[in-house]
């Protein structure tokens, strides 16, 4: 990871491909485990309890379905009381 939060992945004389971490989402996220949520995206909100949480995105349940949500599409969290 770089000074900027970024990974650099690529094949030697192919295409790099860069990721983008967001450090303190996932952080959030990660300390969130076990708990109800409601996330907003740019495509919507979802709530759930959060069962996993990785550098690029969150496995939310809720019923019998599981959400995974990519980090970069979050706007805002808010744990459920």
């Amino acid at each position: 990871m770089n000074r900027n939060g970024m990974y650099s992945q690529g094949t030697q004389g192919g295409p790099m491909n860069v990721i983008v971490v967001e450090p303190y989402v996932y952080s959030a996220l990660h300390s969130l485990i076990g708990r109800r949520v409601v996330i907003d995206t740019t495509r919507g909100s979802v709530s759930g309890i959060v069962k996993d949480a990785k550098p690029d995105h969150v496995a939310i349940q809720e019923h019998d379905s599981t959400f995974f949500v990519r980090i970069r599409e979050i706007v805002w969290i808010m744990p459920e009381s």
